[in-house]
């Protein structure tokens, strides 16, 4: 990923900036160059990062929805700006690729979780027992509007 970036804008942050807010428009894909920073939903962190080619704002980007998560730094940070990210993946389909790789592992995560949780709550008929129903929605969900 970051080799496909030379040449884009930069931007270097210091630390404890928001860069992305939760429930805004999406605008920027941001990739990680160097520094640390932390991704929260609400007031909860839930990942944190060093890795350099680390992208955020790629979950809005595809889906043309208000970012779902904000990002803060945690030191001085530097990334580069994706103004344009579909131009940027025509251009270098390997990104398609990787960023199609990370949801995907990303799904397999949570369905994963999401199993365990049924088996452990099978036998409840309270808000634990509808983890079947949320798992068989998330893994046969297809939109509507593509």
């Amino acid at each position: 990923m970051i080799a496909c970036c030379a040449g884009l804008p930069e931007q270097t942050v210091d630390a404890g900036v928001r860069i992305i807010e939760e429930g805004r428009k999406p605008g920027i894909l941001y990739v990680l160059v160097e520094g640390a920073v932390e991704v929260l939903r609400g007031d909860v962190v839930v990942h944190t990062t060093t890795q350099p080619g680390a992208f955020f704002g790629e979950m809005s980007m595809l889906l043309g929805t208000p970012y779902t998560a904000s990002v803060r730094t945690l030191e001085r940070s530097r990334f580069y700006l994706v103004d344009d990210p579909p131009a940027l993946l025509r251009s270098h389909p390997e990104l398609g690729l990787s960023l199609a790789r990370l949801l995907a592992h990303r799904l397999r995560l949570v369905t994963g979780y999401l199993v365990d949780l049924q088996h452990q709550f099978a036998d409840r008929d309270d808000h634990f027992g509808l983890v079947e129903q949320v798992l068989a929605t998330l893994v046969h969900h297809q939109p509507d509007d593509d």
